[in-house]
């Protein structure tokens, strides 16, 4: 069982000994903080396969509109 750096035993331990406790609990990047960082790296591809993917959902409702017209 692990003790959090908030546990007065451990913060004391960690004074005493001149030791700053550099363990912290991060949560992971969330998936949506990831996308978001992987599209500005890859900026250029993300916006030509936004747009081709814009224009083929666009055409396929004009499409469907037409047919069932």
């Amino acid at each position: 069982m692990s003790q959090s750096s908030s546990d007065p035993v451990m913060t004391e331990t960690a004074e005493a000994a001149g030791v700053e406790p550099t363990v912290k609990a991060t949560r992971p990047p969330s998936y949506v903080k990831l996308a978001m960082r992987n599209m500005v790296r890859k900026g250029g591809k993300s916006l030509y396969h936004f747009t081709l993917t814009t224009l083929g959902l666009l055409g396929l409702l004009v499409g469907l509109a037409y047919l069932t017209h």
